[in-house]
């Protein structure tokens, strides 16, 4: 009988959020003045009734075929289920141009683990991330489908296997059309996406954001773990060498020259002590021209970003890059043909304010605005038809 009490509850719970959000809606449409081209959100709440496609609710959308997520203002950021930005959770990517997927692995670590908990906790901080961005105007979920597809089954005693199991999963994502943009995780999920990306795209050109060039030959006899996938990468020919940018790489090494390798390969490297005090912006210039018009993955390490901002992670290292320069470097990406990106090893116990996993899901989130087809709100007329 309690079992039965509490389920009944819980639908009238939803039920009520559901009114309750149309209500506020249908009041904002009576009292608030129209300004552009849109009606105003029809704001479906998260607790509602799931659809065939939806994992909690209707597409929230504002007069176009795309998802959305919910105003703040009219659904409370703690309720519904925990998705990336509160979009809709869908079962696969088919019929997405973009996915967000988790990937809750860190059985590849080497220092602090805990970056397994990093998807739930940069999708709970993604609660705090709205629909434009309003410093370049780019407006993604005006020009995309975009959704939450959940997180890859791994193998949390077989890192091996959970590299296969990631592999299988981003073969049916990229086949499908669909973008990955992923939360991980340890940077070790990297190789086996990139190995279903370059399936499909041939080698890739890479901007690797991190501390750390992530091109070690093995630890501990082992070939794969997050400090190898980059020499896992270029064994297995999936990156164009000459098209590969490491920024805000530093600390101490092994090695006397810990960079060798990957000059050897052709990367560029930038050490972190390029970058202090200065733009990235003249930087990211010539990274566009190297990149060309050829595909292009983002992958990004929060330990790239110094610990004074991004405690919450694994291996941090001092001196690193500011989230101004973290958002020069993305934001520099504009134009570029990416097929891909991830942001890795957010371990959210070494932070106890959240702010590792807040500056993780807004990267997500310039990352997605960057994207090939997002066009940009540039009037209150509608979108500007340049991307």
């Amino acid at each position: 009988m309690k079992r039965l009490l509490r389920a009944g509850c819980s639908q009238l719970l939803a039920r009520e959020a559901g009114l309750r959000a149309r209500e506020l809606s249908a009041a904002a449409a009576a009292t608030t003045p129209r300004r552009g081209p849109w009606p105003l959100a029809f704001l479906a709440a998260s607790g509602s009734s799931p659809g065939a496609s939806a994992g909690h609710g209707a597409p929230c959308r504002r007069g176009s075929q795309f998802n959305v997520p919910p105003s703040a203002l009219f659904v409370a950021r703690p309720v519904g289920v925990c998705s990336m930005m509160k979009l809709p959770v869908q079962a696969s990517a088919e019929g997405l141009d973009a996915a967000f997927v988790g990937v809750p692995l860190d059985t590849g670590t080497s220092n602090r683990p805990g970056a397994r908990f990093g998807p739930r906790q940069i999708r709970a901080e993604s609660a705090m991330v709205r629909r434009y961005n309003a410093s370049t105007g780019a407006a993604p979920f005006d020009s995309l489908r975009v959704a939450d597809i959940g997180d890859v089954n791994v193998n949390l005693y077989n890192l091996p296997d959970s590299c296969r199991l990631i592999r299988e999963s981003y073969r049916k994502i990229v086949a499908s059309g669909c973008v990955p943009l992923t939360l991980g995780g340890d940077h070790t999920i990297t190789y086996p996406i990139l190995q279903a990306v370059a399936e499909k795209h041939g080698p890739v050109g890479l901007v690797h954001v991190d501390a750390h060039t992530d091109t070690g030959d093995a630890a501990l006899g082992e070939k794969i773990c997050h400090g190898t996938p980059f020499r896992r990468c270029v064994e297995e020919g999936l990156l164009d060498c000459s098209r590969v940018v490491q920024v805000g790489i530093r600390g101490s090494s092994y090695e006397p020259d810990p960079y060798k390798y990957c000059r050897d390969q052709g990367f560029r490297v930038v050490p972190a002590e390029e970058c202090w005090r200065k733009s990235l912006v003249p930087l990211m210039r010539e990274v566009r021209e190297q990149m060309g018009h050829k595909p292009v993955y983002i992958s990004f390490d929060i330990d790239g970003l110094d610990p004074a901002y991004a405690p919450g992670t694994g291996t941090p290292e001092i001196a690193g890059l500011t989230p101004a320069q973290a958002l020069e470097i993305i934001r520099g990406c504009k134009g570029l043909n990416v097929v891909g990106c991830d942001l890795v090893e957010v371990a959210p116990m070494y932070d106890v304010s959240g702010n590792t996993a807040l500056l993780g899901a807004n990267l997500l989130f310039e990352m997605l605005c960057v994207l090939p087809g997002v066009k940009t709100a540039c009037s209150e007329r509608g979108l500007c038809s340049k991307e």
